[in-house]
């Protein structure tokens, strides 16, 4: 009986492996980048998002929470240079991919690392740090 069930696991097998690359989206690979300059060691994610974005230390938004205090942006128009903030963490949006779906700058995005990565959007609020 294991004879007969061989050549059947070795078909589902090649069928398997050989699905259209149309039905797996092609995900980037996350870069780990270094670490922000002059941002502490821990809990860096708001330091390092305001580097990023305005290009100098804003002490104010070393809280993740406190990037909240930005307009927010309309479900949808979300966009490079806007902010997604909980409280707890931030991240700069640096490409929208879709379906909720964002290249981010992420300080502190775990392991203490910084990465350039895919991230979703659930469970953030997106901001307009440039106000408008």
């Amino acid at each position: 009986m294991t004879r007969s069930r061989t050549p059947l696991l070795a078909i589902l097998a090649a069928l398997a492996l050989s699905a259209p690359a149309e039905a797996r989206p092609r995900v980037p690979e996350a870069q780990i980048l270094p670490h922000p300059a002059g941002c502490p060691r821990r809990a860096f994610c708001g330091c390092g998002a305001a580097l990023e974005r305005f290009g100098h230390h804003v002490r104010d938004l070393w809280l993740a929470r406190n990037w909240l205090r930005f307009p927010r942006a309309p479900r949808g128009s979300e966009a490079p240079g806007h902010a997604a903030a909980r409280r707890g963490h931030v991240f700069i949006i640096k490409a929208v991919l879709g379906n909720g779906l964002v290249m981010a700058y992420d300080a502190n995005s775990g392991g203490r690392r910084t990465r350039l990565h895919v991230r979703s959007l659930a469970g953030f609020t997106v901001v307009d740090p440039s106000g408008g």
